[in-house]
């Protein structure tokens, strides 16, 4: 996620499409990134990171760009120097080289993909075009849910463990149908979001134009697509109200489900899926599957058939020539998120590799950047956190002695996943031909899809990985209970064994803290030890956190995102307790890590001062102004710079640190604190 040092050497190489020894190294606390004349006590965000944002100005195919998105970036150009040698059909290579090299020396034939245009949909569209009556629509569907995108026409069908019976995998059934990012798109009455409707429709007029709908069709056409999201939108749950799982979990007999969408075949549908009819069915949305049931008995066929054309085409959108790949960017990335050009091909090809065969890739990704010692002090950095945890849960004034037991318990539990999976992916069933780029595309989403449907009724893997090794990001899985970093962010600037521990502790010992805190956020805690979705608090300490977590969304929701609009401190309510219990966690346990020992100012900083600089330079970077809007609508994280300068006014160790006073914008009169 950070590379600055050795820049142009790398750029020299990259150029040459020649495979790096090993990725650029940038120190976990670089000073020349921080703006000095910033006042740590007043904007601590701008002191630790003020000129790493004036040296890394937001790339014109970017509409964000941080530390993560800048690692993210090297460990892509690593890939495509793999990519390339690979991509050359020489005897001896491997079979995850041939897939991987195929794949790509295909998506990079822009040539072959140009001449094809709309045709790689012609036998979908052709199958849409043969439906007479609404019994016909399931296979259709089915066949949609099955190739690419992630809009998931009408509804969306796949599998999950079971909320009260995490060891075993259930079919689930729940909202989707959407073209626009969020169901609050549709609704929101501000002029902005009238325009972006209008936008939007504009956009799906412009699909359906080049899929060769006249004019006048392709504006009705696109007035229908709307017509029927907007029906599905009203249906759907809130992301305020998504992140609660038991707003999520109605589990229904085959029967029950029959029942509730009596106009839609699915046997049909499950069928052409490949599936057999499953027992039992979570619908997720029950209030949605009503909504689907009323809108397709009121709309006419024809309707359907509009709204199936677009929402292929905008699936493969990005795949086809540039006519489509073009109207894709412009509104998806240029208009909503501020773009201002398309990413170079190499780097979209390397991120669908990356996506469709990742562990394949991730093999050489691990073999040539992750060495043991890495994983071994990763893990036990990792198991310090979680001592502090343990001493924190055990001392904690405000919980009771039986909650305290399970919340025990629930940590003694969780599972450390480090770097990459114990037994790889296996993708030896899924064709890759080395001139077909769109049919490696839709037998990619297949094998995807029909591994994923292959799971109903089976037991849980707790050893599977949803992240690729070369990704830099880590999660928590409630379900698992177990925390997961991919090699990719175990590397310098993140996890940087050339540096002393106080920064390694604030910058990946915060994140760990982070991901841990996940098992026990809004979210998190209303699971159990085994992943059951399971009540195991009292109803006062219930209260109580409720109350401490208020504390922190009420903090948040007076940041300002953009203009005048706002943090929905109750979206991010989940990162923002991670983001503060996190770093204490991580404090908490590098003075542990290094009690008794001789800590020493190091580059004029305090071991103190370097714990918090080090945690604030992960976050680096800015957002444009129009991805900040569409953030506050979508995404669960607060802006970067408040995932700073929020968690540090909550803690005194900081204050402390930097010599801070009271009333000082780094310091809150009433500081919140949860874990």
């Amino acid at each position: 996620m950070r590379g600055i040092i050795l820049f142009l050497l790398c750029m020299t190489l990259w150029a040459q499409q020649t495979p790096l020894a090993s990725l650029p190294y940038t120190p976990s606390l670089e000073p020349a990134f921080m703006d000095r004349a910033a006042d740590p006590c007043v904007d601590f965000f701008k002191y630790s990171c003020g000129n790493w944002i004036k040296m890394n100005p937001i790339p014109p195919d970017q509409s964000s760009w941080d530390v993560y998105a800048k690692m993210a970036e090297e460990n892509q150009r690593f890939l495509w120097g793999i990519l390339e040698q690979v991509a050359k059909a020489a005897p001896g290579r491997t079979v995850n080289e041939q897939k991987t090299g195929d794949y790509f020396g295909a998506c990079m034939n822009e040539g072959a993909v140009e001449r094809l245009g709309a045709q790689p949909l012609r036998p979908l569209l052709d199958e849409i075009g043969r439906m007479r009556t609404l019994a016909d629509l399931p296979p259709v569907l089915a066949q949609l849910h099955l190739g690419p995108g992630n809009s998931s026409p009408l509804f969306g069908f796949g599998s999950n463990p079971d909320f009260a019976d995490s060891e075993h995998m259930i079919a689930f059934a729940s909202a989707g149908g959407l073209g626009l990012p969020d169901r609050d798109y549709y609704f929101k009455t501000d002029a902005k979001s009238q325009e972006i409707r209008a936008r939007y429709v504009e956009h799906v007029a412009a699909i359906l134009a080049l899929l060769g709908d006249s004019p006048a069709a392709a504006k009705s056409g696109a007035a229908t697509v709307m017509a029927i999201e907007t029906a599905l939108a009203k249906a759907s749950l809130t992301r305020v109200e998504l992140r609660n799982p038991q707003n999520l979990f109605h589990k229904v007999t085959e029967a029950q489900f029959l029942a509730m969408t009596p106009a839609f075949h699915w046997a049909a549908y499950w069928k052409t899926l490949g599936v057999p009819e499953p027992p039992v069915i979570n619908v997720t949305e029950p209030k949605f599957f009503a909504a689907v049931e009323s809108e397709l008995k009121a709309r006419p066929l024809a309707e359907w058939k509009v709204y199936l054309r677009w929402h292929l085409a905008h699936a493969h959108a990005a795949y086809l020539s540039e006519a489509f790949a073009r109207a894709n960017f412009d509104f998806y990335n240029a208009y909503l998120r501020g773009a201002k050009e398309m990413q170079p091909r190499w780097k979209r090809c390397v991120r669908w590799v990356d996506r469709d065969l990742g562990e394949a890739l991730g093999q050489v990704f691990v073999a040539r950047t992750f060495t043991g010692d890495v994983k071994a002090q990763a893990l036990a950095m990792t198991r310090q956190i979680e001592k502090a945890m343990e001493e924190d849960l055990r001392t904690l004034p405000w919980m009771s002695d039986a909650t305290r037991q399970r919340a025990l318990e629930k940590l003694h539990a969780i599972v450390n996943k480090i770097g990459y999976p114990d037994k790889w992916r296996d993708y030896s069933a899924l064709r890759i031909e080395p001139g077909d780029f769109a049919g490696n595309v839709e037998r990619s989403a297949q094998f995807e899809s029909r591994r994923q449907l292959a799971k109903i009724g089976k037991p849980v893997d707790r050893s599977e990985w949803f992240m690729t090794p070369p990704t830099v990001n880590a999660y928590y899985n409630p379900q698992t209970n177990d925390i997961n970093f991919p090699a990719g962010v175990l590397q310098p600037p993140l996890f940087d064994l050339k540096m002393d521990a106080a920064p390694n502790y604030g910058d990946t010992g915060g994140t760990i803290g982070h991901e841990l805190t996940h098992g026990f956020d809004d979210e998190g805690r209303q699971f159990d030890a085994k992943g059951n979705l399971k009540d195991w608090w009292t109803k006062k300490d219930s209260d109580e956190f409720v109350k401490r977590a208020a504390c922190i969304s009420d903090q948040y929701s007076q940041y300002t995102v953009v203009d005048d609009i706002k943090i929905n401190g109750k979206l991010t309510l989940g990162e923002d307790v991670a983001d503060l219990g996190g770093l204490i966690l991580a404090y908490n346990a590098w003075k542990s890590a290094t009690r008794g020992g001789q800590l020493s100012p190091i580059g004029g900083f305090t071991p103190e001062q370097r714990f918090f600089i080090g945690y604030a330079q992960w976050a680096c970077g800015d957002e444009r102004p129009e991805s900040k809007r569409a953030s506050q609508i979508t995404n669960p994280h607060s802006p970067v710079e408040y995932r700073i300068n929020g968690v540090v006014s909550n803690m005194p160790e900081f204050a402390k640190a930097f010599s801070c006073k009271a009333g000082q914008p780094m310091v809150r009169a009433n500081a919140c604190r949860v874990w």
